[in-house]
């Protein structure tokens, strides 16, 4: 995280805490109950108003950002309290909302608590006193609130960049590598969204298409880079980062889940790959994806002992290997994909953000080096 993105949210979180005005929406149908409402909480808070739920609605969709909480009277014309309140959880959960009912009636208490998220509900007529606390307390809670998502968007920010960071200084050991990772991950996730799998598989994937090749940290540069063909035991040597790219990732506790698919993208659909010669389904799907993505980049990329393959050629020898290197179905869904590999493969820096999950929540940018060397 850079120290100005970091200023910036600290700044954000200065704001919340020092902002001596809260915005506070108040709905009510009576007239007469609203000036109640507004003198009762007035000097503390921004105050705006409304006559009934449908009106209130508009105001919390187009102002709902700036909302911190809502007062609603349950008993209105058009659309009553629980109902508006539900609604306004849909826009934007984090409004604190407290209720003001005539009646005691505990199927409408209970049924607001739940659908509604209710933070508190207060019975008419008022004390004013009453109404004040509650509302003094909601806003405290709004505020913790909105100081913990604050940090925990940076800290999630923070984890990623970090991973983007070693996954960055892998690829950077050898010049002919440079954006490997980050490319293997962006045709990995282009096929895996073509399964349409859930969103938080998506990210997870992402994770481990960063990380796949993190086992070659330990790897002996001269056997990295080395400009010809291997030897067997630099062989067998290179042939051991998966399973330590799996022991790697296994320390960092919320990527456990991850760790079999880092090890398992040299395993072959036949059960001729390495490190444990898996076959079929055994690979985990994401092993089985990343395999494919990883194949062709290598192909597409220029080596220390060849040019690079075009495009047209690497997926011919993709389809060639369907069935014995990689996973029928998988394998036919990459090719199917070509066009958009392909443009994938020219673009990345434009592309990558239209397929990640991760670039959602963080400020992310490829710089323009993650182009495959050709």
């Amino acid at each position: 995280m850079s120290s100005e993105n970091l200023e910036k949210s600290l700044e954000s979180i200065v704001n919340i805490l020092n902002d001596e005005k809260q915005t506070i929406l108040i709905v009510d149908d009576e007239e007469n109950n609203l000036q109640l409402l507004k003198r009762t909480l007035r000097g503390g808070y921004n105050i705006i108003t409304a006559h009934n739920g449908i009106e209130a609605l508009d105001v919390v969709k187009n102002q709902g950002d700036k909302i911190s909480l809502i007062v609603s009277d349950q008993k209105m014309p058009q659309m009553e309290g629980t109902e508006f309140l539900k609604e306004v959880r849909k826009i934007n959960p984090s409004i604190i909302k407290i209720l003001l009912t005539g009646h005691v009636d505990t199927d409408i208490i209970v049924s607001a608590i739940n659908d509604c998220d209710l933070y508190q509900y207060i019975l008419k007529p008022f004390e004013p006193e009453e109404l004040k606390i509650a509302v003094e307390n909601g806003i405290d809670k709004y505020i913790l609130a909105s100081h913990n998502k604050i940090f925990y968007s940076e800290l999630r920010d923070l984890f990623y960049k970090t991973i983007r960071a070693i996954s960055n200084a892998l690829d950077t050991r050898d010049s002919y590598t440079n954006g490997h990772s980050l490319r293997v991950t962006l045709y990995s996730m282009i096929l895996a969204r073509e399964l349409n799998l859930d969103e938080e598989y998506l990210e997870n994937i992402e994770i481990a298409g960063l990380l796949h090749d993190i086992g070659k940290i330990v790897i002996p540069q001269n056997i990295l880079c080395k400009n010809g063909k291997l030897t067997d035991e630099e062989f067998m040597v290179m042939k051991s980062h998966p399973s330590i790219g799996e022991k790697i990732v296994l320390n960092i506790k919320s990527l456990k889940m991850i760790s079999t698919w880092v090890k398992s993208h040299h395993e072959k659909w036949d059960g001729r790959g390495y490190p444990e010669g898996l076959k079929g389904t055994e690979i985990p799907l994401a092993g089985r994806i990343i395999a494919l993505a990883d194949t062709y980049d290598a192909m597409t990329s220029t080596r220390p002992y060849r040019t690079a393959l075009s495009h047209e050629v690497a997926m011919a020898e993709i389809e060639r290997c369907i069935g014995t290197q990689f996973d029928p179905d998988l394998g036919k869904m990459f090719v199917s994909l070509s066009d958009k590999i392909d443009e994938a493969r020219k673009n990345p820096e434009a592309v990558y953000q239209k397929y990640s999950v991760l670039c959602k929540n963080i400020d992310f940018k490829i710089p323009s080096e993650f182009t495959p060397a050709s």
